[in-house]
């Protein structure tokens, strides 16, 4: 491979830069910077000199001999004074030398993969981390980053070799007298993961919600506050607030961090029969992000039918306490602490049930293992005369896990997976 090298920290001027280099020449390269290099993975204070011998910096110094380092090559990092004249001049002094070269977006997380360092899906959660804005992303994310999802997919898969092996003993003895019957271990077995799959294709939706944010939809019919209530969420006036009724035509969002939990608050339009093709293009849109939403807040009398099937999650409020006495107003503040609370609570609850898998390609290879299994477990009560059949099926089985850890057929995925990381990832 070749040596790359790249900022790991943020552009633009800050106390501390880091520029990480990788590959098979990167202490040599480090060395023409510097004279010397600290032992592995001990730090230490280096002057670093361009090729005529004058001074660019005096940086921190760490050296990683692989295969003990995040790419799994040997790594030097020089930990700089953030000053954007003094990383342009290292880099540049860097890109003169002909034995490395710049990194592409993501590509230490990739050689750290293809190195063994990691696996698919804690490439994934390394990104979500990255990407992390609450502390609820943060906690799901580490999990994955650890090797947790990595951990439990590697046990189904352990499992369900097992199976197959089992099976296809009794196979290969079929003409011989075998004194057990492998039916119920590998019946035990398969029901275990498959209840086990159950589980975590269940929290994987809300895994997902907490990765992506939930959303909450504050409906109702015109003039009941709705933008007001969503300027006071947000803490300034981000919707158009009127007493002419159709004044919201579009969704407004407004994203919180909710206690850790991320929130997107959505403004909609209110619902009536809409009085030009605008409004009824507003009103349509309205509905259709209520429905998709994870819980609505409707700002309306009990009883109010609005097309809507609300759930009993689905917090029901008077509006306009401020004229009534009763219920929530955004302009005075009143019951807004208590709303959110009652937000809080239900998607806390919900999040208690997330599982570990956080993207749709994770719940589509858990799914079509799942499948896979409700067609094997049959084969196995019908007799040794099906386990050919079902031996065949769980190696699709097997197949479909590996591609979920990034073993095998996620070649098309890693170029769209890593172009979302930065160059010093």
């Amino acid at each position: 491979m070749e040596t790359i090298f790249a900022l790991a920290s943020a552009q633009g001027r800050a106390g501390v830069a880091v520029i990480r280099i990788s590959g098979p020449d990167a202490l040599y390269a480090a060395k023409t910077l510097t004279h010397s290099l600290p032992n592995d993975r001990v730090a230490g204070l280096r002057s670093l000199f361009d090729g005529s011998g004058a001074l660019l910096d005096k940086a921190l110094v760490l050296c990683f001999a692989g295969p003990h380092s995040f790419t799994g090559e040997d790594v030097v990092e020089f930990h700089l004074h953030g000053s954007i004249a003094v990383v342009q001049a290292v880099m540049k002094e860097l890109s003169n030398g002909s034995s490395v070269r710049l990194a592409e977006p993501g590509e230490f997380t990739r050689r750290a993969l293809e190195n063994g360092r990691m696996d698919l899906a804690q490439v994934e959660g390394l990104a979500d981390l990255i990407e992390s804005e609450t502390e609820a992303q943060r906690v799901q994310a580490l999990k994955t980053v650890s090797g947790h999802l990595g951990d439990l997919v590697e046990g189904w898969r352990s499992s369900l070799i097992r199976s197959a092996s089992l099976i296809e003993a009794t196979i290969d003895f079929a003409d011989e007298d075998v004194p057990v019957d492998v039916s119920p271990e590998v019946r035990g077995i398969l029901q275990s993961v498959r209840d086990e799959l159950v589980r975590e294709i269940d929290g994987s939706h809300v895994a997902e919600r907490i990765r992506l944010g939930f959303e909450v939809a504050i409906i109702g019919p015109p003039n009941a506050g709705k933008s007001t209530l969503l300027n006071a969420l947000a803490g300034r006036d981000v919707a158009i607030t009127s007493d002419i009724a159709g004044t919201t035509r579009d969704v407004i969002e407004v994203r919180m961090d909710l206690n850790g939990l991320p929130v997107t608050f959505l403004d909609t339009a209110g619902l009536r029969e809409g009085q030009d093709t605008v409004e009824q293009i507003g009103i349509d849109r309205a509905l259709d992000r209520a429905k998709q939403a994870d819980l609505r807040v409707v700002l309306a009398e009990d009883g109010r039918d609005f097309g809507l099937d609300l759930t009993d999650d689905d917090i029901v409020v008077a509006p306009k306490a401020d004229l009534t006495g009763q219920g929530i107003s955004g302009l005075t503040g009143v019951g807004v602490e208590g709303l959110l609370k009652s937000v809080q609570t239900t998607l806390s609850k919900r999040s208690s049930t997330a599982g570990l898998a956080t993207h749709e390609r994770h719940r589509v290879a858990m799914t079509e293992t799942h499948s896979v299994l409700r067609t094997v477990l049959p084969l196995i009560d019908r007799g040794p005369e099906h386990y050919d059949i079902a031996a065949e099926e769980l190696r699709t089985a097997v197949r479909s896990l590996e591609a979920l850890i990034g073993r095998i057929d996620v070649e098309n995925l890693l170029d769209e997976i890593f172009a979302s990381f930065c160059l010093g990832k």
